[in-house]
């Protein structure tokens, strides 16, 4: 549900609701399977499964926007292209630079904030007997939960 409902936002005032129902059911898809591919065979923790379900969704949203927003698909058209725009590749070159400046922009800052975090605190990650003994005890002086 937060998959389709991530993945129509970027799409949502330029297609339609069977196109929505088609970017949903995708969306449903290939975010359960990027989030498989990120945890168990990256070995990757993202707190809350938040880039494979809202990132990859509102990659996929933003993309196929370019494709339910023609008018030309029947049940499925939407509300048109931009100006000066006449075919869903022209319309999908733009969505995916759109795509593409996001991910420069994003990683640059991120970079910066990751440095700034750094050079202020004692460092991003705790040594490794704090991370083994665990950070609800160290930082909060109390056990979250007991395993």
């Amino acid at each position: 549900m937060v998959a389709g409902l991530g993945t129509i936002t970027p799409a949502s005032g330029y297609v339609g609701p069977a196109g929505a129902l088609v970017i949903g059911f995708i969306a449903g898809i290939v975010c359960f399977n990027a989030v498989a591919l990120i945890k168990q065979k990256w070995k990757i923790d993202d707190s809350l499964d938040v880039f494979p379900v809202h990132g990859v969704g509102g990659i996929i949203g933003t993309l196929m926007a370019a494709v339910f927003a023609s008018t030309e698909l029947g049940i499925f058209s939407g509300q048109g292209f931009a100006d000066g725009i006449t075919s869903i590749t022209q319309q999908l070159t733009v969505q995916a630079m759109g795509v593409a400046a996001t991910f420069i922009y994003t990683a640059i800052v991120t970079l910066i904030l990751l440095k700034l975090v750094n050079v202020i605190t004692s460092g991003l990650r705790v040594n490794p007997d704090e991370e083994t003994q665990g950070l609800d005890i160290i930082d909060h002086e109390e056990r979250g939960y007991d395993l």
